[in-house]
């Protein structure tokens, strides 16, 4: 098995406050929330500010991520503005690296993460030209119907000589059953989790949350 430090863990797709403070108080590096209208995990914009300032409020090193989908940029600038605000943009739509880049350099507060669907082996290629314009890269599994959230896995071998120069995580079936082959073939900073610790859409299951993270520790 590779030698390395325990990867960063973020569980997206939380649509509850007290969900959020539970998982938050487990110890995990991230609190994802949803905010693409088509995902059965979407929060509105009153409901995702409320609960990031429970965050705020209770778990301030928690970063806030807040997934969007080729949203427009006034729309992305309001949405980090005032109270509720996220510390992390996690843009999963087709978002240029013209568009990434703009967004790092006008708002460096914030954390800027480009996420890609990968289909195939030579899309990590296309993710590697990202890393000037991001933060961070999330890859995840390719969908035909959905950006995120199904549960898919990316091909293990695809993964094993990543060595971008920036963070990068990795999203797409991460449970507590698929965390040991992940971590003896890749280096991930973070992974990232949602479907497969759920009860239903945006509902987790947090003994499958403490047992990925208990997984992660021993």
């Amino acid at each position: 098995m590779k030698t390395q430090t325990s990867p960063s863990v973020k569980i997206c797709g939380i649509t509850q406050i007290e969900q959020a403070l539970e998982i938050a108080s487990l110890g995990v590096d991230a609190i994802g929330v949803i905010g693409v209208e088509s995902s059965p995990r979407f929060l509105c914009e009153k409901k995702r500010r409320t609960l990031f300032n429970e965050l705020i409020d209770n778990a301030p090193s928690i970063k806030r991520v807040w997934v969007v989908a080729n949203l427009d940029i006034k729309e992305i600038v309001e949405g980090i503005e005032g109270e509720g605000s996220p510390s992390v943009v996690q843009l999963h739509g087709a978002e240029s690296r013209k568009v990434c880049e703009d967004l790092k350099k006008s708002y460096p507060d914030i954390q800027w993460w480009k996420a890609l669907q990968i289909r195939q082996n030579a899309d990590l290629l296309l993710a590697e030209t990202y890393q000037n314009s991001v933060d961070a890269i999330l890859l995840d599994a390719w969908s035909r119907n959905s950006l995120g959230g199904t549960g898919n896995k990316l091909p293990i071998e695809w993964l094993e000589n990543i060595n971008y120069k920036i963070p990068w995580w990795l999203a797409g079936g991460v449970s507590a059953s698929s965390i040991d082959e992940i971590l003896s073939r890749t280096q991930p900073t973070g992974i990232d989790a949602s479907s497969k610790l759920e009860l239903q859409p945006g509902i987790k299951d947090i003994q499958k949350v403490k047992a990925l993270l208990n997984k992660l520790r021993a």
